[in-house]
């Protein structure tokens, strides 16, 4: 079992390691600990970064891998960095309810994630990543 430390500060658990050879912290509220430890099954999480006329950094939740694209972070949660774009803009398919292809990044070291926090709030996950700067 992958040990998450506690900080002296907050009701949140942390896993620092590596995703897509950068240094990577994951961080979970207690209820996410909690919901994550019930899983038979990884619960995997992607955080998807959106080009187009606009910037959207989202987290989405799957309950399978089908792609095998994910990195295992603990038993029970694999992440994974996906940019996409979408085919045009459309301000009114903020919601990604506009088809979206994937971003071919020639360099993708710059883009990929430095942080995620997960929680699991009226039984569902809930999530933000970002970059060292952006980290509250």
């Amino acid at each position: 079992m992958f040990a998450l430390s506690k900080p002296a500060t907050a009701e949140h658990l942390q896993r620092v390691t590596t995703l897509e050879g950068k240094p990577f912290r994951l961080t979970l509220t207690e209820a996410a600990h909690r919901a994550l430890a019930q899983r038979a099954t990884p619960l995997i999480a992607e955080m998807e970064f959106y080009f187009s006329c606009l910037i959207r950094l989202q987290v989405r939740f799957y309950e399978q891998d089908e792609a095998a694209t994910a990195t295992p972070i603990t038993p029970q949660l694999s992440v994974r960095f996906r940019p996409v774009m979408s085919r045009r803009c459309d301000l009114h398919a903020v919601k990604g309810k506009s088809p979206l292809d994937d971003f071919p990044l020639v360099k993708r070291a710059p883009y990929v994630p430095h942080w995620l926090h997960l929680d699991y709030k009226k039984g569902a996950w809930v999530g933000e990543f970002g970059y060292q700067s952006t980290h509250k």
